[in-house]
């Protein structure tokens, strides 16, 4: 049966023009033309194959690892790839290595807090890779919590040098990627002594390793963390422990954009704001968000693929089983990831918007929407790391047990999408910062302070607070504003009681410590609504393409119901809906369900994955599970010999009753 599409009967059920939808989920014609051709050129290199990864010890993984980089950059250079292209070529690789911290978040360091005289040295050589950077900020004692870290950094104004220094064990440096076998150099953030006085934690950069032979220079200790979860996976990336035994670097090599130490050893603010680091601190974020609907979406193609090929019970005489993906339970689990999944892209594309808007206010000396912004990515990050790690996991089960297998892609996909959920900001942490936001929101309500971006709506809290929907029969809830009100009145509603609740402590902190988990749900309902309504704003959009926008509607639908039922509860409290018109919300989702089953391959055929990236037997496109799976048990280096290793030494005198005379 090789090379019989045994999904060709689904994709002929689409009732909407798939190539249009690629273009739509790519963001653009440009976007799906680069992405299609740089994934296909990716494909197609044997150097790039990445089926054999999960089998692959740590040692031959990393190397293998190394090769594949070294390539990358070969083909970058040979086919004189742009930044943008070059950047897809990475990400269609699809295999962490020593490049990401490189270039996603050294370069960003040094351009987001180098002075221009800095940007000047150190960018063109890390653009050539003549060196080779990392981000050391984590340290073993200390992760979330950025003020609290050790490593120190000492002016001494003798030498025009500073110091850097790890004073106990828990200031090692641990975690960060490229660190622990490769990188040549790091942005390490130190706290800053000057005249025996602190202020605060800043960036420096630092040489590691010797650009002749490699090795640790003088008084650093580096090197890697160990094994992680998982097989293949993140065991690619030599995350690294780093110590430093009074290390001295030049004094121009603190990153100095916003404040300065003077060769006299005074600390200065510069005259560039301090809140421009921000910037950087959005753009990482929205980056993740992005990122999210790219894995959640892999997870899901393979589950909705797999549940189209996969047939059980229902034969009636023999006759032929039913598609799992038909049973109302394994929709009800999928279809709601599948719309998560367009609905992450769709506030991803916003993300950029926002990121643009605020930079260039930035740029204007306009901080005015700085604070909001950054909480809004923040809980973003954490809403959207949280549903895509528990939905690749959702998936995996949704393939029942050959879902367990490393060949089906999806215990690898989650072994290195689940960090997501802690770097960059722990997910709880982010969003009690997003409720401290909210909370103090609230409170400015009374003054005249007028709520901008995605809190605006809390400037309409009192008649919020009022509403009650007139949602009569299901299909009232295919209405936008009928699902809009009833998020912005839950969300205000929960905003409003947790502010009440705070009032009655005489300490804040005290009461923000005991509310902590009923603010860390205000925040996700916050969050839930950003994306809800940017889902909508899409909507509103011209989008060509006969059915296109009609079947955005419908995982539109889904996403927002599927949210509704899900947190019945707070709606109910709010009293923006009744028992009823959760009933009928309920109903409506049902039937949206069986409007996304015809269109489901397609929806996922969008998403435009070849093979290799996907990287799974039971999400191939053209569905020939079962010959590849069978193909694949057989590749195992345990089926390399007939008998195995340590068969006669421990388990043939178990057999033989001789277990007393064994050399064990």
């Amino acid at each position: 049966m090789e090379g019989v599409d045994h999904l060709a009967h689904e994709r002929n059920k689409a009732g909407f023009d798939v190539e249009h939808m690629k273009i739509v989920w790519a963001g653009s014609r440009h976007a799906f033309d680069l992405s299609d051709r740089i994934s296909r050129l990716v494909a197609s290199d044997p150097v790039f194959r990445k089926d054999d990864r999960t089998m692959l010890g740590r040692k031959e993984l990393f190397k293998n690892t190394l090769r594949k980089a070294a390539h990358a950059w070969k083909r970058i250079n040979d086919l004189r790839l742009t930044e943008e292209e070059g950047y897809k070529l990475r990400f269609f690789v699809d295999q962490p290595a020593f490049t990401d911290l490189h270039w996603g978040m050294f370069v960003p360091a040094i351009k987001g807090s180098g002075t221009d005289e800095q940007q000047q040295k150190w960018l063109p050589l890390a653009y050539k890779m003549q060196i080779i950077g990392c981000y050391a900020q984590t340290e073993l004692g200390h992760g979330s919590n950025v003020q609290g870290l050790e490593t120190t950094a000492t002016f001494d104004p003798a030498t025009n040098e500073f110091v850097i220094h790890s004073p106990t064990l828990t200031s090692s440096k641990w975690w960060p990627g490229g660190l622990g076998k490769i990188s040549t150099h790091a942005v390490v953030y130190a706290r800053l002594i000057t005249n025996g006085q602190e202020h605060g934690v800043h960036g420096f950069i630092v040489q590691l390793r010797s650009l002749d032979d490699h090795s640790p220079l003088p008084g650093v200790t580096v090197g890697d963390i160990g094994m992680k979860f998982g097989s293949g996976a993140y065991n690619s990336m030599d995350n690294g422990v780093l110590r430093f035994d009074n290390v001295r670097i030049p004094r121009n090599q603190m990153l100095m954009r916003f404040s300065q130490v003077t060769r006299e050893g005074k600390f200065v603010h510069s005259s560039v704001p301090r809140q421009l680091v921000y910037g950087t601190m959005v753009y990482v974020r929205k980056t993740i968000v992005s990122d999210a609907s790219t894995a959640l979406s892999r997870a899901v193609c393979i589950a909705t693929r797999y549940s189209a090929v996969r047939r059980q019970f229902g034969s009636q005489n023999g006759g032929i089983e039913t598609q799992v993906i038909d049973y109302k339970t394994q929709q009800a689990r999928l279809f709601p990831l599948l719309a998560s999944a367009y609905a992450f892209r769709f506030v991803g594309e916003w993300l950029n918007w926002l990121y643009t808007d605020v930079t260039q206010r930035l740029q204007a000396n306009d901080y005015s929407t700085l604070a909001e912004a950054h909480a809004c990515t923040a809980g973003l990050k954490s809403l959207t790391t949280s549903v895509t790690a528990d939905g690749i996991e959702e998936c995996r089960k949704l393939c029942g047990g050959h879902g367990y297998l490393n060949s089906s892609g999806l215990p690898e996909l989650f072994a290195v999408y689940v960090p997501a959920c802690t770097y960059e900001g722990d997910n709880y942490v982010l969003l009690l910062q997003v409720a401290r936001h909210l909370m103090k929101t609230v409170s400015q309500l009374g003054s005249g302070n007028k709520p901008s971006g995605t809190t605006a709506y809390l400037g309409q809290v009192k008649q919020l607070l009022q509403y009650r929907s007139d949602v009569q029969k299901a299909e009232d809830w295919l209405e936008p504003n009928a699902v809009l009100k009833a998020f912005e009145a839950r969300a205000a509603w929960l905003s409003v009681a947790c502010a009440e609740n705070l009032s009655k402590f005489t300490n804040p902190e005290e009461g923000f410590q005991a509310l902590s988990a009923d603010l860390a749900e205000v925040a996700v309902a916050h969050c839930q609504l950003i994306v809800v309504s940017k889902f909508l704003e899409k909507l509103q959009q011209d989008i060509p393409g006969k059915g296109v926008k009609q079947q955005l509607q419908v995982l539109c639908g889904v996403y927002a119901l599927f949210l509704l039922h899900k947190h019945l509860g707070d709606f109910l409290s709010a009293g923006c809906i009744t028992p009823k018109q959760g009933s009928l919300a309920n109903e409506q989702l049902r039937s949206l369900y069986s409007q996304v089953r015809p269109n489901a391959i397609a929806l996922v055929d969008a998403f435009n994955y070849t093979d290799h990236y996907l990287g799974s037997v039971l999400g191939r496109y053209d569905g020939n599970v079962y010959p590849k799976l069978y193909e694949e048990a057989w590749k195992d280096p345990l089926n390399e010999s007939i008998v195995p290793d340590g068969f006669h030494e421990y388990v043939q005198p178990i057999l033989k009753q001789q277990l007393r005379n064994a050399r064990l």
